[in-house]
């Protein structure tokens, strides 16, 4: 990788713009019925809760290994720590990991556009399109992604705030009622399924060399996880008020569907569920983006060779890679492997590279 000048180095704010986008993707469109049919209570709000609390403690876990390497990624510093074979090995799992998912993330935008806006429309003509404008993006580097997200972000929020407090005209409180009506063993399962919601946090793990204050890591990952963790909040709540616990677990995409249920009469738009459906699909956009440089520059820095033939021949596989569920079941099972995944890459790995880190380091210090 070549040197990185300090103007092309990202910020803190931009550097948890990228986290929190990484993080967001699908998740708002189907953590809803994933976790309410786990839980079976409307107290998914806790369970949500409780995820986002061990994301971001895995993420801490995460910038602290980090910090004893501030000038690698994890691609180059994993070889330091337990040898280059092994380490090679870690990093092989972390490509393998951005390669699907980005592929997920490309099919999961095909999947929506053409079921909600271009109906008819072959997935593969949509899945190009979005991979071939990726990839002209990527092409700057990290930093004009980070701009790009800037960008994106703001409106995000803006309209999706918009969009799911205008539902409030058909919110039931006491769709979310009781609160711990099955007691907290109901609540404990499904933080499984809202912890792997935020799987995406361990992009961390590549973005310190790119920061211009490493030392506000944390920081970034902070904001990067309260911020997904609100947005997922507001959503399951607004979305199982509108819709019902057993309205939730009988839709593929409920909180597409909540958009879909209320209309207002006399504005530019009455109904608002494409306006959700665009923002939504630049979402997915940048988590593919993100994902997809990840696991190029992971190939670039493993096998020392330039970054920008491996974007090209990359995007043959990725798109194979979203092209291979047969249905919109096996997608979401092929999404549930990459979540699962999340938690050995993100938690456990991270959490034992820490521990023989420190081990090797006090040795050395103390011979």
């Amino acid at each position: 990788m070549k040197m990185i000048s300090q103007k092309e180095r990202m910020t803190t704010s931009q550097t948890a713009v990228i986290v929190t986008n990484f993080l967001l993707g699908t998740g708002i469109l189907t953590l809803p019925r994933t976790s309410v049919a786990e839980v079976k209570t409307p107290d998914v709000w806790i369970s949500l809760l409780l995820g986002g609390l061990i994301a971001l403690m895995a993420g801490i876990i995460m910038v602290r290994l980090n910090h004893h390497y501030p000038d690698k990624t994890f691609y180059q510093y994993s070889r330091d720590i337990v040898g280059s074979k092994l380490g090679g090995l870690f990093s092989l799992l972390y490509i393998f990991y951005f390669m699907a998912h980005s592929g997920f993330q490309v099919r999961s935008m095909s999947e929506i556009t053409q079921f909600f806006l271009l109906e008819g429309t072959p997935l593969w003509a949509t899945a190009i399109i979005f991979l071939w404008v990726g990839l002209y993006l990527m092409i700057g580097g990290l930093y004009p992604i980070a701009r790009l997200f800037q960008i994106i972000f703001p409106i995000t929020v803006l309209l999706f705030l918009l969009v799911a407090f205008m539902s409030i005209g058909i919110f039931e409180l006491d769709n979310l009622r009781p609160v711990m009506g099955k007691g907290v063993s109901q609540v404990l399962k499904g933080v499984k399924v809202t912890a792997l919601s935020f799987s995406g946090i361990e992009i961390i793990l590549f973005m310190l060399p790119f920061m211009k204050k490493p030392d506000q890591a944390i920081k970034a990952v902070l904001a990067g996880a309260v911020l997904p963790l609100l947005f997922y909040m507001i959503t399951v709540v607004m979305v199982i008020g509108g819709l019902s616990v057993e309205g939730v677990v009988t839709r593929t995409w409920p909180t597409i569907d909540l958009m879909r249920s209320f209309e207002l009469q006399g504005l530019i738009f009455e109904r608002f569920e494409s306006l959700l459906l665009v923002i939504w699909i630049m979402q997915l956009f940048t988590t593919f983006v993100i994902s997809f440089y990840g696991a190029a520059l992971g190939i670039s820095q493993l096998f020392q060779k330039n970054i920008q033939p491996i974007m090209y021949g990359l995007l043959p596989i990725i798109y194979l890679t979203a092209m291979a569920p047969k249905n919109i079941n096996i997608m979401f099972a092929f999404g549930d492997f990459i979540g699962n995944s999340g938690v050995f890459l993100g938690g456990i790995l991270p959490l034992l590279l820490l521990m023989i880190s420190k081990i090797k380091k006090r040795k050395q210090s103390n011979p």
